[in-house]
């Protein structure tokens, strides 16, 4: 079965996470992506461990770079320069994430590339844009920090996320504007150049934080697990650990009063709308806790899920695997290397047509070049 994105030929000049991501992401549809590496060394990510997958590789490497070949070229060097030329030459899309300019002195920059493959798609990825903030290095806890998210996470000091959740929705965001330009090429012939950057992806991704300010001029500040315009919609302690619950109406949280056997919390004065909820938030917590700290999570959860309240413990990964896999979500994919298995978390988008494949393990660095040199006339 063809995926759906079989015959676009992608050249990645990215490396780390937000480009690799999203390389990955056309690749498990179908997509021929070449990843082009520094020879030795390859991407950053190769030596960011531990821990270590059974084949030797960083895990954090497995972790986006599966279902592609390696090409390893010194860009430097005049020969391999041109074999990056001609592969350029020939792609579908090419994705890089070089500090904006820098692929220029190598005739692989958007001017260069287009002149000669004017159907390109070409997308470049950076921390902070390619205008005044081009000096500024794109690295992802420095824009969380400088971006604004480290400033609503957190409780007692700004936090950081615990994933570079940034280089993650960049990715995201250039996997989405690489597939919207491959649809306008199909319909007008027309390539074209696509930037996107860190910072904007974020700032995109605060969603209603981000409106909150822009619309009403509210500075938010880090609430711990509190929501600004939602209660209780928070982490609550039960009598062995703690529980999530997520109430988004007031009809839910009439069922959660009901749930936990208070329903005169409901009729409360100071608990009756969301908006009273918001503003009475620690008198609420309050009385919730009193309550939750009788029974385990494991009673309240059974109890206020069947009263149709989100509600559920916090897991730790392993667990949350658990749950996926009990789910019915197959959230492991496993790849054959060599006669042995590697574990891939899976791609987590179902298709009924096109499902992704998993065709590579994540490569060693330059594992394919003499067959990609040959297979696509790359000398």
């Amino acid at each position: 079965m063809l995926g759906a994105l079989d015959g676009v030929l992608v050249a990645d000049f990215s490396r780390v996470l937000a480009g690799p991501y999203a390389s990955m992401l056309l690749a498990d549809l179908g997509a021929t992506v070449i990843k082009v590496e520094r020879p030795g060394a390859g991407d950053d990510t190769r030596a960011w461990g531990p821990p270590y997958a059974p084949d030797g590789q960083s895990t954090y490497f497995h972790a986006v770079n599966r279902n592609k070949r390696s090409l390893a070229l010194d860009i430097g060097a005049p020969k391999d320069q041109l074999i990056a030329q001609n592969l350029a030459k020939r792609a579908d899309i090419v994705l890089e994430n070089f500090k904006p300019g820098a692929l220029a002195r190598y005739g692989l920059d958007y001017q260069a590339v287009s002149a000669t493959n004017p159907a390109v798609i070409y997308c470049s990825i950076s921390g902070f844009g390619s205008g005044a903030g081009v000096e500024l290095p794109g690295y992802d806890l420095l824009v969380q920090a400088m971006g604004g998210l480290m400033s609503i996470t957190g409780t007692s000091e700004p936090t950081k996320a615990g994933v570079a959740v940034v280089d993650v929705l960049t990715g995201l965001h250039g996997a989405v504007a690489m597939l919207a330009a491959l649809r306008h090429r199909e319909l007008t012939g027309q390539g074209q150049n696509i930037e996107v950057s860190l910072l904007s992806s974020l700032l995109s991704s605060l969603v209603n934080q981000a409106s909150g300010y822009v619309g009403a001029g509210v500075v938010p500040t880090y609430m711990g697990n509190a929501h600004p315009s939602i209660s209780p919609y928070e982490v609550y302690q039960s009598a062995d650990r703690p529980i999530v619950i997520a109430v988004g109406n007031d009809g839910q949280f009439m069922a959660l009063a009901g749930a936990i056997s208070r329903p005169a919390l409901a009729s409360d004065p100071r608990f009756v709308t969301n908006p009273m909820r918001v503003a009475n938030r620690s008198a609420l917590a309050v009385e919730l806790t009193a309550v939750l700290g009788t029974h385990g999570a494991e009673h309240w959860q059974r109890l206020i899920a069947a009263a149709g309240v989100p509600c559920g413990p916090i897991n730790d990964i392993s667990q949350a695997f658990k749950l996926a896999t009990d789910l019915g979500l197959d959230p492991i994919a496993v790849i054959n290397k060599n006669g042995e298995s590697v574990a891939q978390v899976a791609n987590p988008v179902h298709y009924s047509a096109t499902p992704v494949t998993y065709r590579l393990a994540p490569p060693t660095v330059g594992q394919d070049n003499a067959a990609l040199i040959t297979e696509f006339g790359l000398a």
